[in-house]
């Protein structure tokens, strides 16, 4: 039985969305040249908000340091280092499908707290949802039916030794169920019955239809690819060291960080599972991704990687093949909207 089932009220309040100069420039900070700002040239398409609906636009937030970083905005899928629109909604994390999109963000306060939004096609406020904890990821499903998101928290018993802990959420758009923590999911690990206290669950992400879901279990020291199904509400392991599931656009693979390494610097590698034969494949990227990818199509994935100052979205193919390319300089959270429902 699901618990924690709330409706999620929908307060229709209106996000202003406005331009700002064709280009704009960001000079270094003077007087101390060793830690001074990066000079950030962007240029700006004037042409109109963002809109979730229009087909082969790629959304991000960026990071260009200055007065828009953070805001949500877009650029045409077939040129991403061409003139972006800009607009006024700031995330930490957003992704879209369907013509929706859902918005984690920071919340004003003297505790870490969050809000989930849930916009609409101009990226106007339809919902929205007080979170405890630090933004970490962020997810709809294709359709856009499931939203569901994690943040990181501290305070609970157990974290002593890791000094945080997670909650992950789920939304049903089709009936309004609200679970605002799914660590209480019946769990199988390596075939048996599961229960701790230490269970964390993080980077969610579902199939179309609603019915099954993936997700990052850690339990003992140990972390899990895991498989939950929505309507039986129950969940299962299927690997060790998987984590940050992305589902590809065809339902059959899934891309994934591993650790690699104890080196701090280089601890991740993306690799792509095909969940039939649970055989993974590292990708050509081989510097150390902490994300949750997108997939740009059925065989191109995306991610950001930190730069001095903000962060970069490369691509990379979904086979292995191929090398990195810069996708969208002073970027991050990538998602398009060329898919519908």
């Amino acid at each position: 039985m699901r618990f924690g089932v709330k409706v999620w009220t929908a307060l229709g309040a209106t996000v202003l969305l406005g331009g700002a100069a064709t280009i704009y420039t960001l000079d270094a900070m003077a007087g101390n040249p060793t830690r001074a700002r990066p000079d950030v040239t962007v240029a700006v398409d004037h042409s109109g908000p963002p809109d979730l609906l229009e087909p082969g636009r790629l959304l991000f937030r960026t990071t260009a340091p200055g007065p828009d970083h953070g805001k949500v905005a877009s650029v045409a899928l077939a040129d991403p280092g061409g003139p972006r629109r800009i607009s006024q909604l700031a995330c930490d994390r957003f992704h879209t499908e369907a013509g929706t999109g859902v918005c984690l963000a920071t919340a004003p306060g003297l505790m870490p707290s969050a809000v989930a939004l849930r916009v609409d096609e101009r990226l106007r406020e339809t919902e929205r949802v007080e979170v405890a904890g630090i933004p970490s990821r962020a997810k709809l499903s294709a359709g856009g039916r499931m939203a569901t998101w994690t943040t990181f928290v501290t305070g609970d018993s157990y974290t002593q030794g890791t000094g945080f802990s997670t909650r992950t959420a789920i939304l049903d758009r089709r009936d309004g169920a609200y679970l605002s923590n799914i660590e209480g999911i019946p769990l199988t690990v390596d075939g048996r019955p599961y229960q701790a206290e230490d269970v964390n669950v993080w980077g969610a992400g579902f199939t179309a239809d609603g019915s099954r879901f993936y997700a990052t279990v850690s339990t003992a020291g140990r972390t899990h690819l895991l498989e939950g199904d929505y309507d039986a509400w129950t969940a299962r392991t299927l690997a060790e060291n998987a984590e940050c599931p992305s589902l590809s656009p065809d339902g059959r693979r899934l891309a994934i960080k591993k650790r690699v390494s104890d080196d701090a610097a280089r601890p991740w590698r993306e690799y792509v599972l095909d969940l039939e034969t649970l055989r993974e494949t590292p990708l050509a990227e081989t510097r150390s991704v902490d994300d949750q990818v997108v997939w740009l199509d059925e065989h191109t994935v995306a991610y950001e990687l930190p730069r001095d100052g903000g962060s970069d979205i490369w691509a990379v193919p979904a086979d292995g093949s191929g090398a990195p390319r810069l996708l969208v300089p002073w970027g991050s959270s990538p998602s398009v909207t060329s898919r519908g429902p």
